[in-house]
């Protein structure tokens, strides 16, 4: 029995719905005189088909039966959502003065909208709008779709919207009379100019601060204007009418792709103003993975459908907003007095956002703060923003003036520290540059002095031995065949020779106190100050026999190495300035005729 009653009341429940909207459906709107706009909300009930497939023809059957809902709670905002959405109203324009209305749609965003007027005569008339239209197929050129109506005086016209878009599913209906409407834009525009103005203003001067000082914080700030700035001129509509009003496809991807530009510049802004790599290391991965994240997501958004990259990035802006406060209050706890403005300017942020994208959601109704909270949020932020950098920029001169004080204390307390470990340094850079110069008069192979350091210790040689009315003999020594050698072997075996050759002349010459350098490839030039010709000839023997004696072992080889020396004494009386060229050719000449003669001999030039 209980069972019958049950489902007697649930019928029940189920016609009295069927009738409450067939009465809602059939209430019609009336224009009356006097009335220049009017919300359609009251009096639009809608129907959502799923699949998207239905025509006119079947949604006026559905209007017929009573398959059309009332809006719930009013509510024009659905959230993202598939399919399409049908919305009907009943019009009866009671105002002869004005035949023409205009449908507008308060929202910029949505991808196709298909308006149907049912005439009482069953002529049905039909125009298509939205941003997956160019911008031209509008009724008016105007930031949101609109519709121009033709409206019968005193006939009952059904209108029929449907609407279907990836983006968010938010369909606020008004009518206006042209001349209505005219206004409207006209106070619409002043609004959002005047928004657009205080950014173009912040943006200047922050533009001229960082030029000024060169500051990063202040250039990235200026992405996070510029960038943000871009995302409401998206949202409301201008980005398709004045940048691509031809271009749908940048119609779907520029929200998207701006909210991640502007993520990015947020979060870069966040890192630097906050000093996050110093003050929080690993809040600082964070912002740097969040950044990653919306790059990687922001070019995927160009390949991504607009249904799945919009929700996704609709929801990091929370994500991301949140975050932001975060790293905000962990720095604020730990000492950085200029994260009080910085928290207080993304809270007014993070809540204009929240209310947005709950908007876009469908969790909030659409009325003037949730529609605008995003601008209203942003244009406190930005400005507490612009306090807050000047804010900081004043704690750090304050700072650097306090280092700079410091550092002039400690400075001077340093100098005399400083003078003492410079007198050292002095001595160590002498002995160093003592060690410098000996190494620039050595050979680099053989470690013998060089060509130029000989002629002048040759010189003062010459010098001392005038002082001292000795004479000095000049010994040219060339190893024979070392070309050959050189051949045979490869170089690295003729270096180990020649290195092996000065040691063995080092050590001959080394009792006889001799000036000993290379001359250049495998030649040798040595002065024996002191000797006379004779006594130079005999050393000059003497080391040919110990070259021949020991051959050169070099990588498991023994190579025999001879010399060919030329001799040429000089005497106190000779005139040093014109002698020592003179004795260098008479010692050459001397070896070359000891190498005509056959090598591996001794020879001396003319008798001086």
């Amino acid at each position: 029995m209980l069972g019958r009653w049950t489902q007697a009341v649930l019928w029940l429940l189920l016609a009295f719905g069927a009738l409450a909207g067939r009465a809602h459906a059939a209430e019609p709107l009336r224009l009356v005189p006097g009335n220049s706009q009017s919300s359609l909300t009251p009096f639009v009930a809608y129907y959502h088909d799923t699949n998207g497939t239905d025509d006119a023809a079947a949604a006026l059957r559905r209007v017929g039966e009573g398959g059309f809902a009332p809006l719930p709670d009013g509510n024009t905002a659905f959230g993202f959502q598939s399919g399409a959405f049908w919305f009907h109203a009943r019009l009866i324009n009671q105002d002869p003065a004005e035949p023409r209305w205009l449908l507008l749609q308060e929202y910029a965003l949505s991808d196709h909208i298909d308006v149907y007027l049912r005439y009482p005569d069953g002529r049905l008339w039909h125009q298509a709008g939205g941003d997956a239209l160019p911008f031209h197929a509008r009724s008016i050129r105007y930031r949101q779709p609109n519709f121009m109506l033709t409206l019968p005086t005193g006939q009952p016209v059904d209108l029929l919207v449907r609407v279907q878009s990836q983006s968010s599913m938010q369909v606020p209906l008004m009518l206006y009379t042209p001349s209505a409407f005219a206004e409207l834009s006209r106070d619409a525009q002043l609004a959002i100019g005047i928004y657009y103005g205080i950014l173009l203003a912040l943006f200047v001067y922050n533009l001229v601060l960082w030029l000024s000082l060169r500051d990063p914080s202040y250039g990235w700030y200026l992405l996070h204007i510029g960038a943000f700035g871009l995302v409401l001129f998206t949202l409301n509509g201008f980005g398709f009418e004045y940048l691509w009003p031809n271009s749908t496809w940048l119609a779907d991807k520029s929200v998207p792709l701006s909210i991640c530009l502007a993520l990015i510049g947020m979060q870069q802004f966040a890192r630097t103003f906050l000093e996050l790599p110093q003050r929080w290391p690993r809040g600082n991965w964070v912002s740097l993975g969040l950044i990653a994240f919306f790059v990687v997501f922001g070019l995927a958004a160009l390949q991504l459908p607009y249904r799945i990259s919009t929700p996704v990035v609709t929801r990091a802006v929370l994500v991301g907003v949140l975050w932001i406060a975060i790293a905000t209050v962990v720095v604020l706890r730990r000492g950085y007095t200029p994260a009080r403005l910085f928290l207080l300017a993304w809270a007014m942020f993070l809540l204009g956002t929240t209310v947005f994208s709950l908007l876009a959601f469908g969790l909030f109704p659409k009325n003037f703060f949730t529609e605008y909270g995003v601008q209203i949020g942003s244009a406190l932020e930005m400005l507490l923003l612009s306090i807050a950098l000047g804010y900081r920029y004043a704690s750090l001169r304050n700072e650097n003036e306090r280092i700079v004080s410091e550092a002039n204390v400690r400075l001077e307390r340093q100098v005399a520290e400083r003078t003492q470990a410079l007198t050292s340094t002095l001595a160590q850079l002498e002995d160093a540059h003592g060690r410098l110069r000996d190494s620039s008069r050595r050979d680099g192979l053989t470690g013998l002095y060089n060509r130029s350091h000989f002629r002048d210790a040759f010189e003062q040689l010459l010098r001392d031995g005038q002082a001292a009315a000795r004479p000095t003999t000049l010994l040219m020594i060339d190893l024979d065949h070392f070309k050959a050698i050189n051949d045979h072997y490869g170089h690295l075996v003729g270096d180990e020779c020649l290195r092996w050759a000065a040691r063995c002349i080092g050590q001959a010459l080394r009792p006889h106190e001799a000036l000993l350098a290379r001359f250049g490839g495998e030649e040798f030039i040595a002065a024996l100050p002191g000797y006379d010709l004779h006594e130079a000839v005999r050393v000059a023997e003497q080391l040919r026999d110990a070259l021949r004696s020991a051959p050169c072992e070099s990588r498991g080889r023994c190579i025999a190495l001879s010399a060919s020396f030329g001799v040429h004494q000089l005497l106190p009386a000779d005139d040093i300035a014109s002698s020592i060229d003179a004795a260098l050719q008479a010692a050459d000449e001397a070896l070359y005729s000891a190498k005509a003669g056959g090598r591996d001999q001794v020879r001396t030039s003319a008798p001086a």
